[in-house]
């Protein structure tokens, strides 16, 4: 029987959120940067204690059965502490994006017309183990000037609880406004769906996790919802291009850890590959872990190398180190196969032809589109400013990399002088 949420526990936490984005939206910059500063302090000083619960949490969840993939993405390391605390502090430096002035698209007679980014306002962060991600996303609203509601599964609760007690204790410190972080357990009786009805006060619902946790958080939200989504990347695989280039894609893809958000899965290859170069690439692949699938005919014809795929499996993501190869005629069908079946957030290319190039990235309908170049995925990528909280493949609020202007909205300022 689910358990009956406290209507009065989570209106009193949604609207103190609410308040606390009011305060935010006209903070300083500098103030809003001590606070991210405090709360990489705090987390780096506490790893003996965040790791103390997380190993809790393993026990518990390998008890009550909970699938591997979640216990991959729910178990903490000091690496992965030190990456949030890396993304803390680079995201106190970068520079404010709030108030930025731009030029606005139109001009309206008699008048100066102008743009500049705000605070979206409330956003709910729901998420499904990454016990780590709640701090990164406190990070990425405190910076933008919105307020953060933190609602986790059950099998990171001690985590979870752990780590969010440290950034509210680092907030208080530099005394910024209570309810800047809220925090909401399933175990307290908080449901999904009585969060992410409070249209009133949320501005934005971010599900991040498997595709069940997103479709139900979208099918339940009454406030607005940015999707975010995993796995299931196409590659398309030119019969011209070498064999080298292809085998570092795909497992350079794989590589991002803890998840792969633009993991390659699927690869649709041409009639006209040489098998001796498919079956080195099925050797190279299994000798670094990967289970390998096929449609029917190359199932049949690389029966020692692949197990037959079901037609499900095209359309769905393993978010597994599995790989499963399509024959295809040329890159018309395969675009419009990636266009029905991908995920629509991160495929690619690999090909020596400027025209397929081209054609590609015109044609191909996906948030990302890669070419000759690896999709991995990385929240703090080695070159330039900018930090990444996940990948979004809707068309609506946001589209593509979630970046802190994804945060933020426009405003648009019409200054007259009292003259019609």
């Amino acid at each position: 029987m689910a358990i009956e949420s406290s209507p009065n526990v989570l209106l009193t936490s949604v609207q103190r959120a609410y308040n606390a984005f009011l305060a935010l939206e006209t903070s300083d910059s500098i103030h809003r940067s001590q606070g991210i500063r405090a709360m990489a302090q705090g987390i780096n000083q506490a790893f003996d204690d965040i790791l103390e619960a997380n190993t809790l949490d393993l026990e518990m969840s390998r008890e009550m059965a909970v699938p591997d993939l979640l216990i991959d993405w729910l178990k903490l390391t000091p690496e992965r502490l030190h990456q949030v605390v890396s993304i803390l502090e680079r995201l106190a430096e970068v520079p404010d994006p709030i108030r930025r002035v731009f030029h606005a698209p139109y001009l309206l007679s008699a008048s100066q017309t102008y743009c500049q980014l705000m605070p979206l306002g409330v956003i709910t962060l729901i998420y499904e183990t990454f016990p780590e991600l709640g701090a990164i996303t406190a990070g990425f609203c405190l910076k933008t000037g919105n307020s953060l509601i933190l609602r986790g599964c059950s099998s990171s609760t001690h985590s979870n609880a752990v780590i969010a007690k440290i950034l509210q204790i680092a907030l208080e410190q530099v005394k910024l406004p209570r309810g800047c972080l809220e925090v909401l357990s399933g175990d307290e009786g908080a449901s999904i769906q009585d969060l992410v009805t409070q249209d009133q006060y949320l501005s934005l619902v971010m599900p991040y996790g498997r595709p069940s946790l997103v479709d139900q958080v979208t099918r339940l939200a009454t406030a607005p919802v940015l999707r975010s989504a995993m796995g299931n990347c196409y590659l398309y695989w030119s019969p011209t291009v070498d064999l080298d280039l292809v085998q570092w894609v795909i497992l350079d893809s794989h590589a991002s850890e803890p998840d792969p958000v633009n993991a390659i899965e699927k690869v649709l290859i041409s009639p006209l590959h040489n098998p001796s170069i498919l079956v080195s690439l099925f050797n190279i692949l299994r000798g670094k872990g990967f289970q390998l699938r096929g449609d029917g005919k190359l199932s049949a014809e690389f029966s020692d190398y692949l197990t037959p795929v079901k037609l499900s499996e095209w359309g769905n993501p393993y978010l597994d180190k599995i790989i499963a190869f399509k024959i295809i005629n040329d890159l018309s069908e395969g675009i419009g196969w990636i266009n029905q079946y991908s995920s629509g957030h991160a495929d690619c290319l690999v090909t020596d032809s400027y025209p397929e190039s081209c054609k590609f990235a015109t044609e191909v309908d996906s948030a990302l589109v890669y070419i000759n170049a690896s999709p991995r995925f990385s929240r703090y990528p080695k070159q330039g400013e900018s930090l990444f909280l996940g990948v979004s493949n809707q068309k609506g609020h946001h589209r593509g990399l979630i970046s802190l202007e994804t945060f933020t909205t426009l405003k648009h300022v019409v200054q007259g002088n009292g003259k019609l």
